[in-house]
């Protein structure tokens, strides 16, 4: 080691001694690893020198990836990262750019040759609009040319590799594939095309033994969130994914690897409505006690929300109840007034539909060494990780579109593996809305038309996707999920839990119901400052449409209400889960036939 700069190494040794005491190792790899727990606990602890540290940090990895290159012996994981996209290039490129960043502070594999010869990154095409598909070329080719092994993995080639497996085993994965023909194969779903990436994995694969399977969404970004000392957030590339997921793969028997997600919250809009409508309530309240020209009030520290604290039916998942409202944070820098705030938040309001919360943020908090470990019963599909051997877990049933995939893949993978199923505090930062706003944005079951937005078919999908979820978590309870299930069980298990959930959702509905209308009371029937104001008339409207949006999607006559109030449509839905489930074990073991 003397005959190369640790000049890092020998800073942070030099720093934490005093304090903390420096193992006695003749590999350097140990120190290097003991400095980093040091520095993670400086940087992470109240009234730190934040950015200061985190410089120290990354420029420490860096330091160590030389030391390892210089030793011509790296025998740690190479990483296949698979992106699905579908008609959203601005997310695409904000992932893009964050893997970018983290390759870039951190080095993983180092690039001497100008290319991160460790990380392959799939984007996985998905779209329709051919004016989309040609922008996620370009930034492939743009990002290729900045290092990164970015493959293009297009709808041709999809449907090619697709069609290379023997017709009878197609067939027979048809639900977990797909079944769409060459000249419909786009929007096939999230599900589907995940799935789709692990055959382009199985083809790029080099060395099983070495190699990792990283599925991020392209609306998350490897980076976290972090509150300012002005309260504001920002986002900070402080964790070094790779090194950290290495480890793990290395030092335990881990199959599957999930991390959760900060930011926006991973759930659909349809599930947030009750308790966005109290902040929304709140901040108009705490509004009409403010003068229009005073000075904005809305800044300062924020309060954390708690885990689910954005979901109106948290209990149901073992969550409690945190405060009735959290307050809104004003976005705006500089000097401004409340009409100025109240211009902001009214531009951010149909925001919501596409599934920003805007009062309810999920924040990073760090919770010592990245990579302990803790039992996991939720797959997020947008942050996973497997080996070669965990790539039989597959996410299940996409032909059904229904929300709550993730949570129901992850109730039968852990019935299967146990504690090789596991969850390491590594989040990735989630934003449903980038720069370029709702006008550059696509969600699956959003439509935005002249009337309004129009979330009905994510609503009946979250619905039945949450009755899907329930019946399996109890299933496997007692059941085995190496056989099929057993029709009569899975049927009066659903019934019991299709009873349940209607009174759940019943009385969300009801109270989604009397707080708009409350909301609109308060903004637009009582006379507040804010209907003198010339200049917030636009404003209004946004406030009004939000209103009408709410009604739209959530009231009486909303049409994924009726649906989940018809039996008839019930019934069929119920079937579909019934045959998906009966099916469950002869698709997987097709599917695991495709690893042996």
């Amino acid at each position: 080691m003397n005959s190369f700069s640790t000049t890092q190494l020998s800073k942070c040794i030099a720093r934490y001694q005093p304090g903390t005491p420096v193992p006695e190792a003749c590999d350097p790899n140990a120190l290097y690893e003991h400095c980093y727990s040091a520095l993670e606990q400086a940087m992470w602890s109240e009234g730190a020198d934040f950015h200061a540290l985190l410089a120290d940090y990354q420029a420490l990895f860096r330091e160590q990836e030389a030391l390892i290159a210089r030793s011509g012996n790296d025998t740690r994981h190479d990483f296949i990262i698979g992106i699905p996209i579908a008609d959203r290039p601005p997310h695409l490129a904000a992932c893009l750019e964050s893997i970018y960043q983290v390759c870039a502070l951190f080095d993983y594999g180092g690039h001497t040759s100008g290319t991160w010869k460790k990380i392959k990154i799939v984007v996985a095409e998905d779209s329709r609009e051919e004016t989309n598909i040609r922008r996620d070329i370009e930034l492939v080719e743009a990002y290729r040319a900045k290092g990164l092994q970015v493959i293009y993995y297009g709808l041709d080639e999809q449907y090619e590799l697709l069609h290379a497996l023997p017709a009878e085993k197609r067939a027979r994965l048809g639900r977990l594939l797909t079944t769409q023909p060459r000249e419909r194969f786009y929007l096939k779903g999230q599900a589907a095309n995940r799935n789709l990436c692990y055959l382009k994995f199985l083809q790029l694969t080099e060395d099983k033994a070495r190699t990792l399977y990283y599925l991020i969404d392209s609306d998350q970004h490897l980076c976290v969130n972090r509150q300012a000392r002005s309260g504001e957030e920002e986002a900070v590339y402080a964790l070094n994914y790779f090194h950290v997921i290495d480890r793990i793969f290395r030092e335990t028997d881990t199959l599957v690897l999930t991390g959760k997600m900060v930011g926006d919250p991973p759930v659909s809009p349809s599930v947030m409505a009750a308790n966005f409508l109290d902040d929304v309530i709140a901040f108009f309240t705490r509004l009409t006690r403010l003068g229009s020209t005073q000075p904005c009030q809305f800044h300062g520290t924020q309060e954390k929300p708690g885990d689910a604290a954005y979901h109106d039916l948290a209990k149901l998942f073992g969550y409690q109840g945190g405060p009735a409202t959290f307050p809104y944070q004003c976005r705006l820098a500089g000097a401004h007034d409340h009409a100025a705030c109240l211009a902001d938040f009214a531009s951010r309001l149909n925001a919501f539909f596409f599934g920003e919360h805007l009062t309810r943020k999920t924040w990073f908090e760090y919770k010592g060494e990245f990579s302990q470990l803790s039992p996991a019963r939720t797959i997020y599909p947008g942050n996973t990780i497997v080996n070669y051997a965990g790539l039989k877990y597959v996410i299940p049933f996409g032909h059904l579109r229904l929300r709550m995939s993730g949570p129901t893949a992850g109730r039968l993978i852990a019935a299967e593996i146990g504690p090789r199923f596991a969850s390491f505090n590594m989040p990735n930062l989630h934003r449903r809305i980038t720069e370029a706003g709702l006008n550059d944005d696509f969600r699956p079951g959003v439509e935005v038309e002249e009337k309004g937005i129009d979330l009905a078919n994510e609503f009946e999908r979250q619905f039945f996707g949450d009755l899907m979820l329930f019946t399996t978590e109890e299933l496997v309870k007692g059941a085995d999920v190496n056989q099929p299930f057993v029709r009569e069980w899975v049927e009066e298990i659903l019934n019991q839990k299709e009873t349940g959930l209607l009174d759940l959702y019943r009385q969300k509905h009801e109270a989604i119901v009397q707080k708009n209308r409350q909301l609109n009371e308060q903004v637009f029937k009582a006379g507040h400052w804010w209907l003198d104001v010339p200049k917030l008339a636009s404003s209004l409207a946004e406030v009004r449409a939000f209103i009408d949006n709410i009604d739209r999607n959530f009231g009486e006559r909303a049409p994924a209400w009726q649906q989940i109030q018809s039996a008839e449509h019930r019934a069929r839905r119920k079937q579909q889960i019934v045959e998906a489930l009966l099916n469950y074990r002869a698709e997987r073991n097709t599917w695991d036939s495709l690893f042996l």
